[in-house]
């Protein structure tokens, strides 16, 4: 391995498995609702239930060699788990957006302590520093090429995404563990290795 070797990592909180066949069964149908407007369906790919996450922290291309301190560093947290729920579907980002997500409700302000406590202890441990924009938890669940905007008139421009999807389905979750992960990209879209993996400990009733 080269001196200069990286690695794409991110942390985050591992969804449980029906929450993730639920909502890509909401991806698919709401890719179908697009395209029944006209959308471009070689520019819409929804993700694999297997690569749902909720991102908590996105390192982005670190050294191979500061993966060890992190994956230790997650093991250090010790937040308990909170309940979340599912929200409102969200274009990401609003003017021009490349992704459809659902907005994840933390009532309690629970999972924001928890990315709290990641932040700090990745950053203990390497030459990471956390954004300074506000945390905004939510669920990716499909891809939009960049043919999407290739000409004037797009299916996804404003008025489009002003029109309603389905409705995102009512689920609440308790996260079980959080996992430092490293991406590996491809054209066909990007696959997980899980490098670190640390459960969280049951909220005190």
């Amino acid at each position: 391995m080269s001196r200069g070797a990286s690695a794409r990592l991110f942390v985050a909180v591992e969804l449980p498995l029906r929450i993730c066949e639920e909502l890509g069964e909401w991806a698919r149908c709401a890719a179908a609702d697009v395209r029944a407007r006209g959308g471009q369906s070689a520019s819409l790919r929804v993700l694999a239930v297997s690569s749902l996450h909720l991102t908590l922290c996105f390192l982005g291309s670190r050294p191979v060699g500061e993966i060890d301190a992190l994956a230790v560093a997650i093991g250090d947290c010790d937040e308990p788990a909170c309940e979340l729920s599912v929200g409102a579907p969200l274009w990401l980002p609003p003017r021009r957006p490349r992704a459809l997500a659902v907005e994840v409700h933390d009532h309690d302000g629970g999972l924001g302590q928890v990315h709290s406590r990641v932040s700090g202890l990745l950053s203990s441990v390497s030459g990471w520093q956390p954004e300074p924009r506000r945390f905004t938890p939510h669920i990716t669940l499909m891809r939009i090429g960049r043919g999407a905007f290739s000409s004037r008139r797009s299916s996804l421009e404003r008025g489009e995404r002003e029109q309603p999807l389905p409705a995102t389905p009512r689920l609440s979750f308790v996260p079980e563990a959080i996992v430092l992960y490293r991406s590996w990209l491809a054209p066909e879209g990007a696959s997980y290795e899980v490098l670190g993996r640390r459960e969280l400990t049951p909220a005190m009733r």
